[in-house]
């Protein structure tokens, strides 16, 4: 490919007309015609954003036009040019993967990094369409081809794609991606938080070929409440917007035609009979099939209802109890960012070696393949907005980004049996505006989705003058189905004797996920049971907690902190945590600690008792 030396003063963000967001979200990637841009990405960092201003340091992005040839002048460097930046002798990291593992130098690093992606690529139809999609990269991303701005994307852990249709050429594309993974007290999450700040395109990119009008996006599920009706919409990108098409269930013999509208949507309602519903003992999937005129696109989908009663959880109208473990996106083993298949299948392997049949994705939205491959599992979860501890309650652009962020999420996984509940929130201290925040994403999360379940890890606070009972009085709680709530006895509050002394006053009749408890242990630290941070101090604390737990009325689940250690800055004791926090039941050795098998021996128990009833 013709050499390409970028040049100080702003290469990369030289654009006529720029776009401020990306476009409208594609869905079901893994199904369509895709081409991967993964594997080795030149990088240049830039911790003093010198790639983002002209000589007078006026941000290019504040700039209404300008002159291609003014700032790129020629492709390859004459004579003397004075050249500073390059591309082509660039050092690579790899994509998906994020950069604090791949370097040592960049190991703590907070701030951007420029990829570049060169690419030859001839579409199978001239007529096609082309967009380049991400799956995710932390945290804010503006996207670049051929001199032109693609578009910006923040957040960090969901998915967006930008269309290159008219740019595109048979050689020498180039796709430049600025990553900026500064933490910011306005964003979600804000600045503080307890885990690794990766930063970088830390998931798939690939190219995604489509016809001229295409299925962006579908919602194909039973009915809230039914079992057999489904219902949902379709809807098309294109220009023929007004046309019939086809939803198939070959197993079931259903070929539903449905007329989109002049905005290419169309909404839908038909019955079908025995079909066999998604559980954890047994998660069938059938081939659904969305049929028009220029492509057919399958999926694989579940089918299944999840409600409340009371204070009873079930799931196909059968009482549940929820088996469950908190996880990071991280693969302790290798360290950094979990990425691909065998990432997630490593996780919820060791999650059903627990004996769970479902796991808190925290705190914040995991790659797609964990969802899809619970699917396939049988393993239920719980999907997280990143809106965790003290955000900026009152700061609109803040909530907008929150609901971005939600919107994206739900779009993707909206049609994953596995997904049960949308999680709103995480710790975030009792206040009006808060209030008003989290309830507008509550609002939009059932606008788009009624089917699922709505909960959030609500604050508890201890009765006054009574120290030994705790209450769970959180506004926040009327309007969410499920209860869930994060608590530390023995751990952050006194010592593992403490935990029986405990009562719970919780006045909502509601079913309750313990969301998180746990305490510290260095795998393979042995002493007495009262001597923090050996595993026989971890382990006394799932006995007692255990004990506790089972006493609570509403009691319907858990997830305990958590599956494996993870990364945490916050965590600097030496020669225990050494930036690790050691909550995990696993080490990052992939050793199992002595609680493992004592939530293991409960979890059976629990299977036994509901198969009973």
């Amino acid at each position: 490919m013709k050499k390409m030396v970028v040049r100080i003063l702003g290469f990369w963000l030289i654009s006529v007309n720029i776009a401020l967001s990306q476009d409208a979200q594609i869905t079901n990637i893994q199904n369509r015609n895709t081409f991967s841009l993964n594997g080795k990405w030149n990088y240049i960092v830039d911790p003093y954003e010198n790639g983002y201003y002209n000589y007078r340091y006026e941000p290019y992005d504040q700039m209404e036009s300008m002159s291609r040839s003014a700032f790129f002048m020629n492709s390859e460097a004459k004579g003397s040019e004075l050249i500073e930046y390059d591309f082509n002798n660039a050092s690579t990291l790899l994509v998906p993967r994020d950069w604090n593992s791949q370097e040592k130098e960049l190991l703590y690093y907070e701030g951007t990094i420029w990829y570049r992606k060169l690419f030859d690529y001839k579409k199978k139809k001239p007529s096609n369409r082309l967009f380049v999609h991400f799956g995710g990269a932390n945290y804010q991303t503006d996207v670049y081809m051929d001199y032109k701005k693609l578009g910006k994307h923040v957040g960090g852990f969901t998915p967006f794609n930008f269309e290159i249709t008219n740019l595109l050429k048979e050689t020498d594309n180039y796709i430049i991606a600025k990553v900026d993974n500064k933490r910011k007290a306005e964003g979600v999450p804000t600045l503080n938080t307890d885990w690794w700040n990766y930063g970088g395109l830390t998931r798939d990119v690939q190219l995604v070929e489509v016809p001229e009008t295409f299925v962006q996006d579908y919602f194909i599920q039973l009915a809230k409440g039914s079992y057999n009706e489904i219902s949902g919409f379709v809807q098309l990108n294109g220009k023929e917007q007004s046309t019939n098409l086809t939803i198939s269930i070959p197993e079931l013999k259903i070929n539903q035609m449905v007329k989109t509208d002049e905005k290419g949507l169309a909404n839908f309602t038909f019955k079908i009979s025995k079909v066999v519903l998604w559980s954890p003992e047994n998660p069938k999937l059938y081939e659904v099939i969305v049929k028009t005129n220029w492509e057919q696109l399958s999926d694989q989908i579940g089918f299944r209802n999840i409600e409340t009663r009371g204070s009873e959880l079930l799931l196909n109208g059968k009482p549940l109890f929820l088996r469950g473990i908190s996880i990071h996106e991280e693969n302790p083993i290798r360290g950094g960012r979990a990425t691909g298949i065998e990432d997630a299948r490593m996780l919820l392997n060791w999650a059903k070696e627990l004996n769970c049949n479902y796991v808190r994705l925290a705190h914040y939205p995991h790659n797609e393949y964990m969802v899809r491959l619970a699917d396939k599992m049988g393993i239920l979860e719980w999907e997280e907005n990143p809106v965790y501890w003290t955000i900026q309650w009152q700061n609109q652009e803040t909530l907008e980004n929150a609901k971005n962020q939600l919107k994206e999420v739900i779009t993707r996984d909206k049609n994953r049996a596995s997904v049960i509940i949308w999680s709103m929130a995480n710790e975030t201290p009792a206040s009006e505006p808060r209030l008003v925040f989290i309830r507008t994403l509550i609002d939009m999360a059932r606008s788009m989705d009624s089917t699922r379940l709505i909960s959030a890890a609500l604050e508890k606070h201890q009765k006054q003058d009574e120290p030994l009972t705790m209450v769970l009085e959180d506004p926040l709680a009327e309007s969410i189905d499920v209860l869930g709530m994060n608590e530390y006895l023995g751990w952050y509050d006194g010592f593992p004797e403490k935990i029986g002394k405990v009562k719970w006053e919780i006045k909502y009749n509601k079913p309750l996920i313990i969301t998180e408890f746990g305490g510290d242990a260095l795998q393979g630290l042995h002493g007495d049971k009262s001597v923090r941070w050996t595993e026989e101090f971890q382990e006394e604390i799932y006995n007692e907690t255990i004990k506790m737990m089972v006493k609570i009325p509403q009691f319907r689940g858990v997830t305990p902190w958590i599956l494996t250690d993870f990364r945490s800055p916050r965590r600097t004791l030496p020669n225990i945590q050494d930036g690790w926090n050691r909550k995990g039941l696993i080490s990052e050795t992939g050793n199992k600690k002595l609680a493992f098998w004592i939530l293991k021996k409960f979890y059976d128990e629990m299977e036994l008792k509901y198969k009973k009833n």
